[in-house]
């Protein structure tokens, strides 16, 4: 299980994205735009720099649902190396057996 400061910060930063996503998109399409000014782009680069570091979606950690490790993550299933062999071996997750020959 992982300590529970390091799953609460990243639920935290989640939480963070979602409210600034709408603010770091507009700034960065100004930014990317080919029509705006020097001015423009100068001015939207330090605004999205003011923004909180965690507020940007590149920071999110993926982490199991179930013990919040983050090391040995399957994205499609959100689990761990370690749970998903677990939940498997039980016949908990649909479809997937264990291999023998």
């Amino acid at each position: 299980m992982a300590k529970a400061c390091s799953i609460n910060r990243n639920k935290k930063r989640e939480k963070m994205v979602k409210q600034y996503a709408a603010k770091r998109a507009a700034l960065k399409a100004i930014i990317e735009d080919p029509n705006s000014t020097p001015e423009q782009v100068f001015e939207a680069t330090i605004k999205l720099a003011k923004l909180p570091r965690n507020s940007s979606a590149v920071r999110i950690h993926h982490r199991c649902e179930l013990t919040g490790r983050s090391h040995g993550f399957y994205r499609k299933l959100k689990l761990s190396r370690i749970q998903l062999r677990k939940l498997a071996n039980e016949g908990q997750i649909p479809g997937m057996v264990k291999s023998s020959w």
